[in-house]
């Protein structure tokens, strides 16, 4: 049991498609909240969203403003957790208790909701689950950071799992479910069980988004990543080894391709020299041998070799 949506939609009819295909790849169980009729009329979003066994993960953008019609959403047997990346969220509970919920906040929120609103142009990821994988905690709920080292461990999963879901058997599918209940309760308490192997692919995942981001910082290290996600550099490189590749190599590799792409830009501005000290290479000499190493020839012969093919129309 498993499925997908991809959906962009705008103009007169963006709602009504939208609903349809959200019925028809998301069904009764993970039912759309029912929007005001002036929501409808303005309604433009786009959503990426998956549902394997009984959870689901969607992340969703909207361009004007949103709000729900005036009676209860959501279901009791399940929670939600909203992860706020830009906008604002806003959440009624039963009762009059309200919730706002800024970009860099989540969420962790059981049973129906009196409403929602987000603001225009706000981006929001939510994974549902049954009730039981979080168990409820008194008092009302309050909004938590979103930038932790566990959030990102999830959200890195999630994107995997929503990339891979069509090619999963019944094995596999049940152990992206699992992990994502796993890494949910960890963004909840504050902390990975570094001794889960189901959470090794979402980590090594987590620590390959961080370090497509830094590639020309001098500090970028296992220790560092491992810092960052808030586990051990044992962990991490141990994560990394049951795919067999090293989280160092993982990232020459990747120094190397964002450095050829510098090289055989058209116009380049940068020396070689200036290339390989932009990409963290120690010397002109080591960049040279580590080039030749990847692609078979040198960083000057490459350059030569893009510079006389002509400009793609």
């Amino acid at each position: 049991m498993k499925g997908t949506l991809s959906a962009s939609v705008s103009g007169a009819n963006a709602f009504s498609d939208f609903a349809r295909e959200w019925q028809t790849r998301l069904g009764d169980t993970f039912a759309l909240a029912p929007l005001d009729r002036t929501t409808v009329a303005g309604f433009s979003a786009r959503s990426r969203a998956f549902w394997v066994r009984d959870v689901m993960f969607n992340r969703f953008e909207n361009a004007a403003a949103l709000r729900t019609a005036g009676r209860r959403v959501g279901a009791d047997d399940h929670v939600r957790l909203w992860i706020v990346h830009r906008g604002t969220w806003r959440f009624g509970e039963p009762g009059g208790i309200e919730h706002t919920v800024p970009a860099g906040r989540l969420l962790l929120q059981a049973g129906k909701l009196s409403h929602f609103s987000a603001a225009p142009r706000s981006t929001v990821q939510l994974l549902v689950l049954p009730t039981a994988e979080i168990p409820r905690r008194r008092g009302a709920p309050a909004p938590g950071p979103a930038d932790t080292a566990e959030v990102r461990v999830l959200t890195a999963h999630a994107t995997t799992v929503s990339r891979m879901l069509g090619g999963l058997r019944p094995a596999g599918a049940d152990a992206a479910r699992n992990t994502l209940a796993e890494l949910a309760r960890a963004a909840v308490a504050g902390g990975l069980d570094d001794v889960e192997p189901l959470l090794s692919p979402a980590l090594a995942q987590a620590a390959r988004d961080l370090a497509d981001q830094r590639l020309t910082d001098p500090s970028l290290s296992a220790a560092a990543l491992a810092r960052k996600l808030n586990v051990s550099a044992r962990t991490l490189q141990r994560a990394f080894a049951q795919e067999g590749q090293s989280l160092s190599a993982y990232i020459r590799e990747r120094r190397l391709d964002a450095a050829r792409r510098a090289l055989i830009t058209p116009h380049r501005h940068m020396t070689i020299t200036e290339i390989a000290a932009r990409w963290q290479f120690a010397d002109s000499a080591h960049f040279a041998r580590a080039f030749r190493k990847r692609y078979d020839q040198t960083p000057t012969d490459c350059a030569a070799t893009a510079a006389r093919e002509p400009d793609t129309p």
